[in-house]
């Protein structure tokens, strides 16, 4: 199964460990925006250009994407993490193009997570494509990612 993005991969990534982490700290936010904007940058600035030209633009988009994703990140709350990831599960059983969305009044957050595609990895094992968006402070980001269901049934991020 071909991978549109590595941005999504990342953010699915962070939706899952959240779930593990207490959230303490003031930087657990903004870290987490950091490395889903620079994902999301690297990605988009990837298909910009060939060879070094290529290598620039995807640099230059993680650095900018971290800066925005940073930002961005800041924002979220614990509650906003919860209601994300509680989406993203729905996600792992929905079908194919139904939207799960998700809503924080209290932080006026929002987003949605969208099976894409389905199919199964060079392992046997059965993977799903999502399209993730998150809207904080009124602005959206949208990130692509692969997930494989394991032996045991939980998901495991693809890279």
């Amino acid at each position: 199964m071909k991978i549109k993005s590595l941005a999504a991969v990342t953010l699915l990534a962070l939706m899952t460990a959240a779930c593990s982490n207490d959230g303490d700290g003031p930087g657990t936010k903004q870290t987490i925006g950091g490395v889903i904007g620079g994902v999301g940058g690297a990605v988009i600035g990837s298909q910009v250009g060939s060879g070094s030209g290529q290598l620039v633009a995807t640099a230059a988009g993680a650095l900018l994407g971290a800066l925005v994703g940073s930002e961005l990140g800041r924002s979220l709350d614990d509650a906003d993490k919860e209601k994300a990831e509680r989406a993203y599960t729905q996600a792992t059983t929905a079908p194919i193009g139904q939207q799960i969305s998700w809503n924080n009044p209290d932080s006026g957050n929002s987003g949605t997570v969208t099976p894409t595609r389905e199919g199964t990895a060079e392992n046997g094992n059965y993977c799903r494509e999502f399209q993730q968006e998150v809207t904080v402070g009124g602005e959206a980001e949208t990130a692509y990612g692969v997930a494989c269901r394991q032996p045991d049934g939980s998901w495991q991020i693809q890279s």
